[in-house]
């Protein structure tokens, strides 16, 4: 190995605080990949029968399902985390409630999460059609809605993450209509007709709520979260509308991400889908087991099967133990009781079934999967309980996953004019004073304090108690300086070009304000909740302190 310069060395203690934390380090094979994020979905069952009452409960710290919502969430502790029924409202104000009242105040032990990002967006859930199309004789029902719901907003979604929500990039597919998918699987007579009228497909959105694509920056490295959440595959008759149009909503995910969506265009008329070398995480409640339940089938397997998704296969104890418990349909099934993510009738069916998923694309190592489903004699059991239960019939899915990381920036070419002594790597001197003044504009801001502050994902997770083994474990510790100083030494890594950092600060968070088609989305600093006005479609969001 090539000694180091007394420079070199001199530079080495600052230098080495602006490297990445590394179990990419430990392995070479790991060096393009992300650290680890934990990503999870959870069918909150946090909708309610009448538009505003999801916000009464939330006014206060009082409820005892949100604070159960939120206890699980603290367990686990996830990095960005899809929440299935949680209603919609214009203002995103129940975003901010739940956040405030419940996610960032401590529950029985469990540590708060602060999550300064968040999106939802409106959907077809509720949204009267004008239409009878269940052909009950009337057409102000709530399955004549676009989608199933007793008022618009009703079953919406609510995503929360620690990273930075590309917002300007976001896309929403509620009005796509399902006439124009090709092969679309549109209901029949009996008589092989058409169930819907022509009046009604020029008007019926395929999606039931609305599927969102959300990219996230982790730290440099775009993950795209594909939200949605199909229609249950229930509640029809032999025309099977319910089943066909939840088969075609699964669908939307499986041609978006495997360069097969060329016809489909996003609610600001832009066609196509992911690029094949996108990363992306599929969530949400799919409302389709792969071997059991209503499903058309093959309706989940378009995901589980595709060349461009990882099946992850969460699983919990939990899940085992109440399919043997409880009997009935659970007898019968096909899938591994383990995989299961919701609790439902047992008699006479449909019984329990895996239909939540957290599906990351092909080339995402998979570091740990779960469903949180304790066992009965669990003192956690509480949050997952009986019929009627304390929380949802659905239980947390959530895996810590590792993204194929993003290229880094070439590196620049050596002045011809610097003739210094070459450092790390081939590295001269140019760069390791570009190293050094990464390193003092990180003291100058004043925002860490010093310039080599732990990751977030470094530190401890904190709170009493001992570590609950539904919460995943923090990183391992990233490797002393000798090890780096002789992987710099061998060239077997390169010193970083620069250094990303967010702040904590209210009053330097520089929130989006602009047009927003069709959603309200603000960051909040996770020190006051965000004030926002709205004038002729435009959102602006402003900070505050406490």
């Amino acid at each position: 190995m090539k000694p180091l310069s007394v420079a070199t060395a001199a530079c080495l203690p600052l230098a080495l605080c602006l490297l990445p934390a590394a179990p990419a380090l430990a392995d070479p094979a790991r060096s393009a990949a992300t650290d680890a994020l934990t990503v999870a979905t959870f069918n909150a069952s946090l909708n309610r029968d009448s538009p505003g009452q999801l916000l009464d409960d939330l006014a206060t710290s009082g409820n005892t399902q949100a604070s159960n919502v939120a206890e699980t969430i603290q367990r686990v502790d996830p990095d960005i985390i899809l929440i299935n029924e949680f209603d919609y409202d214009a203002n995103s104000a129940a975003v901010d409630l739940f956040r405030t009242n419940y996610l960032e105040v401590p529950h029985n032990g469990a540590a708060p999460v602060s999550y300064p990002y968040a999106w939802s967006g409106p959907v077809n859930t509720g949204v009267p059609s004008g239409f009878d199309l269940d052909k009950d004789g009337t057409n102000n029902g709530p399955s004549d809605a676009w989608g199933f719901g007793k008022f618009p907003g009703q079953y919406g979604f609510v995503v929360y993450s620690k990273y930075p929500i590309k917002t300007d990039q976001i896309r929403t597919f509620q009005n796509f209509l399902w006439k124009d998918m090709p092969g679309a699987l549109l209901p029949t007579n009996a008589d092989g007709s058409g169930w819907y009228s022509d009046e009604i497909l020029q008007r019926f959105p395929l999606s039931s709520k609305t599927h969102a694509d959300l990219p996230v920056d982790v730290d440099g490295t775009t993950v795209h979260v594909l939200a949605a959440h199909p229609t249950p595959p229930s509640f029809d008759g032999p025309e099977q509308r319910n089943k066909k149009r939840n088969f075609d909503e699964i669908r939307v995910w499986s041609d978006y991400v495997a360069n097969r969506a060329d016809y489909l265009y996003d609610d600001n008329g832009v066609k196509g889908g992911l690029s094949t070398d996108a990363n992306f995480v599929i969530l949400g409640d799919y409302n389709s087991d792969p071997l059991d339940g209503d499903s058309y089938p093959g309706a989940i397997d378009q995901l589980l099967t595709s060349p461009r998704i990882v099946d992850t296969m969460p699983t919990s104890q939990g899940g085992p133990s109440e399919a043997k418990l409880q009997g009935g349909a659970n007898l019968k099934h096909k899938t591994d009781p383990k995989y299961d993510t919701g609790d439902f009738n047992d008699d006479p069916r449909p019984g329990n079934l895996r239909i939540d998923y957290v599906l990351p694309n092909t080339g995402t190592q998979v570091d740990e999967a779960q469903v949180f489903w304790p066992t009965r004699d669990d003192e956690l059991f509480r949050l997952t309980g009986l019929h009627p239960f304390p929380t949802s019939d659905h239980r947390m899915v959530w895996t810590k996953l590792r993204f194929p990381a993003a290229e880094p920036p070439a590196p620049e070419q050596p002045n011809p004019g610097d003739q210094g002594q070459a450092g790390p790597s081939g590295a001269g001197k140019s760069t390791l004073m570009a190293m050094l003044a990464g390193s003092r504009q990180v003291r100058q801001t004043g925002e860490f304090g010093h310039a080599c502050r732990p990751s977030r994902h470094d530190r401890p997770h904190g709170g009493p108690g001992r570590r609950s083994p539904h919460r995943p474990a923090s990183r391992a510790p990233s490797p002393g300086v000798a090890a780096i100083t002789q992987r710099l030494g061998a060239g077997l890594i390169d010193p970083p070009r620069g250094v990303s950092h967010a702040t904590r600060d209210s009053s330097r968070v520089s929130p989006p304000t602009g047009r927003l088609p069709q959603m309200h989305l603000c960051v909040h600093s996770g020190i006051a909740p965000i004030a926002r006005t709205q004038d002729e479609g435009r959102v602006t969001c402003r900070s505050g302190r406490k």
